[in-house]
């Protein structure tokens, strides 16, 4: 079973949250609905702008630590990489 590590944002260089899990698509969905964080509820976070797969949930996690203490330019510049308009991923 895969894991994700991802990223959403509020907007184009807005506000950034950083999260791991096995089911990407309810997640982000959760996400959206303010089902699950307070924070991104609050702040309209709810844009998939950057995911990563991993084959096992300890390389997932390890990854997730990393980027939440990365500095925001380093976050913008991987979401950027891959995804320069900050398209949301799961968006057709």
């Amino acid at each position: 079973m895969p894991y994700f590590v991802y990223i959403l944002a509020s907007r184009m260089n807005g506000t950034l949250y950083v999260g791991v899990t096995n089911d990407l698509a309810r997640r982000v969905h959760e996400h959206k609905s303010g089902i699950t964080s307070n924070f991104t509820h609050k702040n309209g976070v709810e844009r998939l702008v950057f995911a990563e797969s991993f084959e096992n949930v300890e390389e997932a996690i390890a990854m997730e630590k990393r980027l939440k203490k990365w500095r925001r330019a380093w976050k913008i510049q991987l979401i950027e990489k891959s995804n320069p308009d900050w398209q949301d991923l799961l968006l057709p």
